[in-house]
């Protein structure tokens, strides 16, 4: 991302959502949860003072807002943003904040449609988009084998999200899957030991 405000801003989402990660490790919900908020909005000013730049920004934003409890503000607001990209072919960045949306929505067909468009992406977002399409399939052992993959990915990971060695996608969708009786009890490490 070029250098300006909109990338700072970015910068200080992260660190906020770093910090989120720590105090949820700590077993601190509330500090985790007024970070993870601080930090979706700070994703969200980014998106708004250079979009769309960076389609991360968002999925940021829509990871930070669920842990924080309020995906449902994130997912209209990603909506809003991505109109042009739904109607049309997202690309994989755009695939994933509107999957997310629209799993947060209860829009299995809509997360699993955009999951597939996702693949087109780096490795990481195939593994992503396994771990949508199985919850919105319902497929627990599919979900719990995704969940392990990601979580497997980002340890063997040297850093991810400013000094947190943790799997922030998994942790969202853990998040989203506990309302459907999907968690699969990813932890240790990188995790708390239940979603926020």
């Amino acid at each position: 991302m070029d250098d300006g405000p909109h990338r700072e801003l970015m910068l200080r989402a992260i660190a906020r959502e770093g910090d989120g990660h720590r105090a949820a490790l700590a077993g601190d919900r509330d500090a985790a949860s007024a970070a993870y908020r601080e930090a979706a909005g700070l994703y969200r000013s980014s998106w708004e003072l250079a979009p769309p730049s960076s389609y991360g920004r968002l999925v940021g934003m829509l990871k930070a807002a669920v842990l924080a409890g309020d995906g449902a503000d994130a997912a209209a607001y990603t909506r809003a943003q991505l109109t042009a990209e739904a109607a049309g072919e997202a690309s994989p960045p755009a695939a994933y904040a509107l999957a997310v949306a629209a799993l947060i929505d209860g829009d299995d067909r809509a997360a699993a449609g955009f999951a597939a468009a996702m693949r087109a992406g780096p490795e990481p977002f195939g593994r992503a988009a396994d771990a949508i399409e199985a919850l919105a399939a319902a497929d627990a052992p599919a979900y719990r084998a995704a969940i392990d993959a990601i979580v497997a990915d980002f340890a063997a990971r040297e850093e991810h999200l400013t000094g947190v060695r943790i799997a922030d996608t998994a942790a969202m969708l853990e998040a989203l899957a506990g309302p459907r009786g999907l968690v699969a009890g990813a932890g240790g490490p990188l995790l708390p030991a239940a979603p926020l």
